[in-house]
Order: structure tokens, then C-alpha cells, then sequence
């Protein structure tokens, strides 16, 4: 039987960053409430098979840290009520570094939170605030400490690379801090400038400088170079890990595992060809649960080539590469005769290899991965 996991999205936070687009809103505590009640249903009425079972559960945002113990404990026990969560499964939390202190850490870990995610961005306390975040620095290296106080073997950190005016050297010092706080897994991206964002609008003004692209192509070379210094193994495009740590519940979406969604702008898939979406906005994710007990808004079978085109984006954002065999056993098609020109392009420009029937990017094709998924899809 295939494992599955769920993720519940939860969209509050204290401020909204200048780079986010996701679906947000700020914290109150009345709102708070009603949110989780209407969760709670949509777990209660999801009408999937009750005896799926599940390795791995995702409070995502959103800043889930918001919430009171008490409010993650109703939501962790829709989920076992709901479906078999495994006995070992893997329980992350994203937590900002300013919403949480050592009491309602312990609380989260005792109630079976095991994996805490955490938003640091960059060490550099001016860019923290230029990017609307609330915490700085130094609240990023006490949280880690809290949390290896209350329990947390498994530490994740973001880190933002090619942030506007960002420097070379600084984002060797934010690679540096990172290692020296030894977290077992890091998740370190790439700036992307999303419309409609507060940042987008600071670039357009000229108020910010645009992101550089060939600056960030080296911070991604460094960034390889420093943590395989470190013992750090790079898995896949963004992420990094120690020997044994990697991301459980974030393999499921690159290996098309089933992963079920719940809360608002929460997305689905049964790990077949089903994909489907929450509504977006909270106030009316809220009252359509509160209505029907559902919020979906969009859903679509994936067709063949759909399938095909999703099974070879996903395979190559893995280090290990895309399963040639495997996809030849699925779909009955043959990759290198459909794409012969592109690889052979592709090959040429050093971004991607071929070896033991798996086709992966090279380190160079890891930084221009949009271009060959571009190219190959």
C-alpha cells in the first residue's frame, strides 16, 4: 500500500512578507478558532477510504506557530481520527522564529510535532526588515536552542539566495551561521520575484534593485561547494540534508506519492491522476466548510500526456536523477527516442547526464532547471 500525506495550511501570520504570495492573513485570535473549527470539519468529512494510511502530516503557511498547542492538538487528532497515522510518522511544523517560546515548543513536541521547519530567510538583520519579517537574527539562533531543548531531533532552515543587493560574501555568511547551528536538513532557495507582491511593486518603483540573476547563479554555486564541505547531501534542486534526513513529507510531491490537503488554498492529489484545490481566501474557505464541509474549487483528471509531462518534471528535480525504466513500466513510452533532440541539446550544453538509466541534472542544469524542464516539457 502507497503512504500518503496530509498537509493542513494555516494562513496566519504577524506581518506579510514582501516577497510572499501565498494565501495569508493576519493572525486574531477569534478568526484563529473559527479557522480550525472549520478544518476540523473538512478532515471529519473528507470521503477518501478511512484506512489509508499516512506517514507524514505538514502544518505549512502561513505561520502555523500562531496557533495555541490546544489548536494543533484538535487538528492532529482529526487526522488520526480520520486516517491510520502511522506510529513513526513524520509531524512538521513551520515556525517563525518570532512566535514561539520554549513552553509552547515542549507543548507542540509533547503533543508529536518531531520536525520543525524554520524560517530564518538570511542572518543579515537589515534585510529581515527590509523584507518585512519580524524576527532577526539572533531570535533565529535562540529558537534553534529552544528547540533542541524541548526535544527536536529534526531541524529544518530557509535560507533566500539573490535577494536585491544581496552580495556574494553575505550570502557566505548566511551559508556559514546556517552550518554552524548544524540543522539536519536546509531548504535553501532562489529569490523569485511573484506579481502583485509587495516586493514586485518595490522593483517596479525602482525603490529595490531587480535580482541578479548571474549573482545568484554563483550563490548557487557556492552554496553547493560550502555544504558538501559540511557533510550536507544535496538531494534535490533546493534541498539539502545530513546522511538519513531527508524531507519525508516533501519526497511524496516529487515522487507523485498521494498527498491530501486541507485548509485554504490547500491542493490534493490521490497519487494516480486527481488533482484538486481549497478555495484560496480564508473568509470564504470558512463559510463554504461551514455550509457543505468542503471547500474545493477546482479539480481535473490529468491526462496522458499531462501525466507524462508531471512524472518527468518531478523525476529531475531529484539529484538521483529521473527512472527511465520506471517510466517506460508507467507509460509505455520511451523517453530518450520521444526527446532525442532535446537530450541531445541538453547534453551538449552540460546540463543534464544519462548514467544507469537515469537522466539528471548536472550542477549547471540545477541552476537553469526552469530552462531544460522548459526545453524537455
Amino acid at each position: 500500500m502507497e503512504r500518503a500525506g496530509v498537509y493542513v495550511h494555516i494562513p496566519f501570520c504577524v506581518t506579510r512578507c514582501s516577497y510572499c504570495d501565498f494565501a495569508t492573513t493576519r493572525y486574531r485570535r477569534e478568526l484563529a478558532e473559527r479557522y480550525v473549527r472549520a478544518v476540523v470539519r473538512e478532515i471529519e468529512s473528507f470521503p477518501l477510504d478511512v484506512s489509508l494510511e499516512v506517514d507524514s502530516l505538514y502544518f505549512g503557511g502561513g505561520t502555523p506557530s500562531t496557533l495555541e498547542p490546544e489548536q494543533i492538538e484538535r487538528l492532529i487528532a482529526a487526522v488520526r481520527a480520520r486516517f491510520r497515522l502511522l506510529a513513526g510518522a513524520e509531524v512538521t511544523m513551520e515556525i517563525d522564529p518570532a512566535t514561539a517560546d520554549r513552553q509552547r515548543l515542549s507543548t507542540y513536541r509533547w503533543l508529536g510535532v518531531n520536525r520543525a521547519s524554520v524560517g530564518a530567510q538570511t542572518f543579515d538583520d537589515e534585510e529581515l526588515a527590509r523584507l518585512r519579517r519580524a524576527h532577526t537574527a539572533a531570535d533565529t539562533i535562540a529558537l534553534i536552542a529552544d528547540l533542541r531543548a524541548a526535544g527536536f531531533a529534526e531541524i529544518n532552515l530557509d535560507l533566500i539566495a539573490g535577494l536585491p543587493g544581496q552580495t556574494l560574501a553575505a550570502w557566505r555568511r548566511d551559508l556559514d551561521r546556517a552550518i554552524e547551528l548544524r540543522p539536519e536538513h536546509m531548504s535553501l532557495y532562489l529569490l523569485e520575484v511573484h506579481e502583485r507582491t509587495p516586493l514586485a511593486r518595490q522593483i517596479a518603483s525602482g525603490a529595490r534593485l531587480a535580482p541578479d540573476e548571474d549573482a545568484a547563479a554563483q550563490m548557487y554555486a557556492v552554496m553547493l561547494e560550502r555544504l558538501e564541505e559540511a557533510g550536507y547531501e544535496h538531494y534535490e534542486i533546493s534541498n539539502f540534508c545530513l546522511p538519513g534526513c531527508r524531507a519525508r513529507h516533501n519526497l511524496k510531491y516529487w515522487t507523485g506519492a498521494p498527498v491530501y490537503g486541507f485548509g485554504c488554498s490547500a491542493h490534493s492529489f490521490d497519487g494516480h491522476k486527481r488533482r484538486w484545490s481549497n478555495e484560496r481566501t480564508t473568509e470564504r474557505y470558512m463559510q463554504m466548510v461551514e455550509e457543505r464541509g468542503q471547500a474545493v474549487v477546482e479539480w481535473f483528471e490529468l491526462d496522458d500526456e499531462a501525466a507524462r509531462a508531471e512524472a518527468l518534471f518531478l523525476g529531475l528535480r531529484l539529484m538521483s536523477g529521473f527512472d527511465l525504466r520506471a517510466y517506460a513500466a508507467r507509460f509505455g513510452r520511451d523517453v530518450l527516442r520521444e526527446r532525442a533532440d532535446e537530450i541531445a541539446r541538453l547534453r551538449e550544453a552540460g546540463l543534464i547526464e544519462l548514467e544507469d538509466h537515469h537522466l539528471r541534472l548536472t550542477d549547471k542544469g540545477a541552476v537553469l532547471s526552469n530552462e531544460v524542464f522548459v526545453a524537455l516539457i
